[in-house]
């Protein structure tokens, strides 16, 4: 089974960081992306401290917020983010999620994600590939040994570049990936 490339994020604005991210400009890194609203509950109490928390212990692996509004939209302008932002002390780069075509209410990296709400979590491997996508609250000890494998993937890697690249030649399961 081949693992299916993430779909590119298309945002309007960008906070934390001086010019706009793209995921083909973070390929060789491992992305931990996460859809938030700033007013959804387990949002503020449990996932962006996680990503927070991912940030700061694990400072290889690029951690970026994706604020990705679905319900509420008059209350959660740019401004409304640029001040929560500061509030609570949200130091990773965050994008604003493009809104939908036509009236939509479903943002357009939402959609491209198939994400069913918010908090998600998003994990992609340093070629680019969509490992795993997580809706609500996610262990941190299991997150923590996934991140942990996929930096030493990306690690590894790098030091044998010809080991074939994910995405090429490998099958993934929930619970592994085999070089065929």
């Amino acid at each position: 089974m081949k693992t299916q490339l993430a779909p590119e994020w298309q945002t309007t604005d960008w906070f934390n960081t001086p010019e706009s991210l793209s995921l083909s400009g973070l390929r060789g890194q491992v992305v931990l992306l996460h859809a938030f609203q700033m007013l959804c509950p387990g949002c503020v109490s449990h996932g962006l401290p996680q990503a927070q928390r991912v940030a700061k212990l694990f400072p290889d692996v690029r951690v970026i917020g994706l604020h990705t509004v679905f319900e509420h939209h008059e209350a959660m302008g740019v401004a409304s983010l640029r001040a929560f932002l500061h509030e609570y002390r949200i130091r990773f780069p965050v994008a604003v999620d493009l809104p939908g075509p036509d009236g939509d209410p479903l943002p357009r990296t939402m959609r491209a994600y198939a994400m069913q709400g918010t908090p998600t979590t998003v994990l992609i491997n340093a070629q680019g590939g969509l490992h795993r996508q997580m809706f609500g609250v996610h262990d941190d000890l299991l997150l923590g040994a996934e991140l942990g494998l996929l930096r030493e993937h990306a690690t590894s890697s790098a030091k044998h570049p010809t080991t074939p690249q994910l995405g090429s030649m490998h099958s993934c399961a929930d619970d592994s990936c085999a070089i065929k």
